[in-house]
C-alpha cells in the first residue's frame, strides 16, 4: 500500500515538473534562447520516460 502510495506521488509531482518546464521552454522560445529550448526539450524528453516507468510500475501493484 505504501509503494502505491509513494509511486502515485512521485506521477504526480513528476506531471507538475513537466508543466513548469514546459511553460520555461515557452519563455525560452520567444528570447529565442537556442540553448535553452534544446535543454528543456531533452529535460521534458526524459521526465515523460520516468512517468511512463512510475506508471507501469503503479500498474503492476
Amino acid at each position: 500500500m505504501n509503494r502505491k502510495k509513494r509511486l502515485k506521488k512521485g506521477i504526480e509531482s513528476i506531471s507538475e515538473e513537466i508543466k513548469i518546464h514546459e511553460n520555461k521552454l515557452n519563455e525560452a522560445e520567444e528570447a529565442n534562447k537556442e540553448e535553452l529550448v534544446e535543454y528543456y526539450h531533452k529535460d521534458i524528453a526524459r521526465l515523460k520516460k520516468q512517468k511512463e516507468q512510475k506508471e507501469e510500475k503503479f500498474s503492476k501493484q
